[in-house]
């Protein structure tokens, strides 16, 4: 694994830590961060395995680091995006529904390049890895209302953030969706360019 690598994973550790420090609510906190323990070692895992990109790694910390920063205030009460739900006269703050746009955004570049080898046609890959992003987004909304279900259900506003919108995953799933498909339009474009 490259060195530059190493790096942008130590920056996220530090990160992580500190904002592990004191959170809001700390159980809130351990079921936020249940998917970190499980996908911040396959990440690095899947690194050693396919080496990739480092824009794909800083694009995945940067995502990472968001998360960390939801989870640490609930991303219902995450208080430095108040200025911004303010400013465009919101009803609720946004930030999960930002983070989730991001994801779409974000990810996609690393789900590419793990999809991308075993696919020869571009528009296949491009399209394969648009529905993985959804499918994840998807189950992860799944997996959030059942953990609340199961293990903390007291939790369940703070968790789950929804801030009384009913179409609160709804609206979840589809930030992942436009932020996936703007990746989509970029890489259709970047390639026409190097043909």
């Amino acid at each position: 694994m490259p060195r530059s690598h190493k790096i942008v994973y130590a920056i996220y550790i530090v990160i992580w830590i500190i904002l592990a420090i004191h959170p809001r609510y700390r159980n809130d906190w351990l079921l936020e961060n249940v998917l970190v323990f499980i996908f911040f070692p396959t990440v690095i895992w899947l690194d050693k395995k396919y080496h990739f990109t480092l824009t794909s790694i800083i694009l995945l910390l940067i995502f990472a680091s968001l998360h960390s920063l939801g989870s640490h205030f609930t991303y219902a009460e995450m208080e430095y995006f108040d200025p911004i739900t303010q400013f465009f006269g919101l009803e609720r703050n946004d930030f999960d529904r930002v983070v989730h746009f991001l994801f779409g955004l974000l990810a996609f570049r690393v789900l590419f390049e793990l999809i991308t080898p075993g696919i020869k046609h571009i528009g296949t890959a491009l399209f394969f890895t648009f529905t993985v992003i959804v499918t994840i987004s998807a189950l992860y909304e799944i997996l959030e209302w059942l953990a609340v279900i199961l293990f903390h259900e007291e939790l369940g506003i703070a968790f789950l953030g929804t801030q009384g919108d009913i179409w609160d995953s709804q609206k979840d799933v589809a930030s992942a969706i436009f932020g996936a498909l703007l990746n989509m339009v970029f890489y259709k474009s970047y390639v026409k360019l190097l043909l």
